[in-house]
């Protein structure tokens, strides 16, 4: 198997993982958000905060999707480098606020984890394309 099918492999499963929960936070808040960690949620109109977290995610599933549609693989792996700050960012927002610590490292530090992975590993395919296209360069003579 080559490493451009594994990392498309791998960013379809972080796609479709993504709009999952985006789309869970959207159509059912209330049955999804007690896996987030934290140990209370917004209650009244203070919960439309769960439906901006359904667009950062469902936006952020569609991101990769088009970015893999239109063979923009090394724009994309950029993107997930950047993208992994946001399960950093859970991560550190479920801790500071007393949640559960294995919630916050086995889902969003794991989560981060896979998605710079998953960055670097399409970053990684563009130079390994790169080095074998130069030594695999034809080469000219010149009379």
């Amino acid at each position: 198997m080559t490493l451009s099918r594994i990392n498309t492999g791998l960013s379809l499963l972080g796609a479709a993982f993504i709009l999952y929960i985006g789309i869970s936070y959207l159509i059912t808040p209330e049955t999804i958000a007690t896996g987030f960690g934290l140990p209370a949620w917004p209650e009244g109109e203070a919960s439309a905060f769960m439906n901006l977290k359904g667009v950062r995610d469902t936006a952020s599933g569609v991101l990769i999707l088009a970015l893999l549609a239109t063979r923009q693989r090394h724009a994309l792996g950029i993107a997930l480098l950047v993208m992994s700050l946001v399960p950093i960012g859970d991560m550190l927002t479920v801790l500071h606020w007393d949640g559960s610590t294995a919630t916050a490292l086995g889902v969003h530090g794991l989560t981060a984890a896979w998605v710079a992975l998953t960055g670097g590993l399409l970053l990684r395919e563009q130079r390994v394309q790169r080095a074998d296209s130069a030594v695999h360069r034809p080469t000219v003579a010149v009379a």
